[in-house]
């Protein structure tokens, strides 16, 4: 992260006590073998135990490893599977990994500043569904690093992750991008998230590297809180590659200590839509440092501590239309308590929920609602 960004965005943080995640933002999933493919293997016929004592990462992987190339089912019943994300469970292409409601895979502690409870590295054709990620922030031995991951998605292709919720990791609850060096890495293609909690995370419910289409719906990313930025969603393939055809749609963002949803460089083509940023502690919604194309529609911010829409750092080709702007910058609404009395007040209040920088161009603002 570069130290103009991280400038920036210590403006944003503000000390407020966490937002609880609602029980009913939890998915829930039928529960049965949904095969990829012809064969079905169960991590219990490899030996996992799913008795929260006995390291299972062995028994998973022999369990992918046991499917044949032309793919195949690896189902999880209810239990408690410990899992080394220093070893991780790497998935492969033709697959479907497929959780009870009640499986949960939970890491083990370490000191290691990276680390993955699941990879899907270079590979086509994934689905991951069910069941709850828990990582080992709050053991951690370590003190350095922000890598410690839930879902680690990099240079692949045709991904779907649904019905999950991932909390606590070190750093983020799921990652998409590409592996390769900088301006030459592959990007993941068509990935989807679906119905996915991520919460509790130490550094950002969901960061997207270079990608090139992903869709995130109905999903909620919250209560970030551990290390910079602290966002909900922040797209961040820097100098890395491009991420762009980036759809998100009827998500909440909510409680994280940062922004809720941060954009920045090499990022366009993106759609922000039906989808709620509360009470975040910094922005609502930010772009910054020169992403394109943007389209930001029919989204509820509100009550975040800081402006609650800002178009910054020479964003340009900006459609920002029928969002609700309302109670957003609560660090700044004492001074401007006065004025609220006033004829002016409408301008006050729009000043606070909402910002376009000098360096923008090619941003429409319409149809937006103010509270007063």
């Amino acid at each position: 992260m570069c130290s103009t960004r991280r400038d920036f965005l210590r403006q944003s943080l503000l000390i407020l006590p966490p937002i609880a995640l609602s029980a009913s933002l939890f998915p829930s999933t039928a529960w049965g073998a949904q095969s990829s493919g012809g064969t079905v293997i169960n991590v219990r016929d490899k030996g996992a135990k799913g008795d929260g004592v006995h390291d299972d990462t062995s028994a998973f992987q022999a369990a992918v490893d046991a499917l044949p190339p032309s793919g195949g089912t690896v189902t999880v019943p209810s239990g408690n599977y410990i899992i080394d994300a220093m070893r991780s469970i790497n998935l492969r292409s033709n697959m479907l990994l497929q959780l009870a409601p009640d499986a949960t895979l939970t890491a083990i502690p370490n000191n290691s500043p990276r680390s993955h409870v699941i990879k899907v590295w270079n590979a086509n054709n994934v689905r991951i569904t069910g069941g709850r990620i828990v990582g080992e922030r709050n053991e951690h031995s370590g003190a350095g690093g922000e890598w410690g991951y839930g879902i680690n998605i990099q240079s692949s292709n045709h991904v779907r992750v649904s019905d999950m919720h991932i909390s606590d990791c070190w750093g983020d609850g799921i990652w998409i991008g590409a592996l390769g060096p900088d301006g030459h890495a592959t990007p993941s293609t068509d990935v989807t998230i679906d119905r996915v909690v991520s919460t509790d995370n130490r550094r950002q419910g969901l960061s997207i590297g270079p990608v090139d289409g992903v869709v995130i719906m109905n999903s909620t990313f919250s209560n970030s809180d551990g290390t910079k930025p602290m966002s909900g969603i922040d797209i961040e393939p820097q100098a890395q590659g491009l991420a762009r055809n980036i759809t998100i749609d009827h998500c909440i963002i909510s409680g994280n200590h940062g922004t809720g949803m941060e954009i920045h460089y090499n990022v366009s083509n993106v759609t922000i839509k039906n989808c709620t940023f509360r009470n975040n502690q910094g922005y609502g919604l930010l772009t910054v440092d020169s992403p394109s194309n943007l389209t930001i529609t029919d989204n509820v911010i509100t009550n975040n501590g800081l402006v609650g829409l800002v178009i910054a750092g020479q964003t340009t080709h900006v459609k920002a239309t029928g969002n609700t702007l309302t109670g957003n910058s609560a660090r700044y609404a004492r001074r401007i308590a006065n004025a609220l009395a006033s004829p002016a007040a409408l301008a006050n209040v729009q000043k606070r929920e909402l910002r376009v920088d000098a360096g923008t161009s090619d941003v429409s603002v319409t149809s937006t609602k103010f509270s007063q």
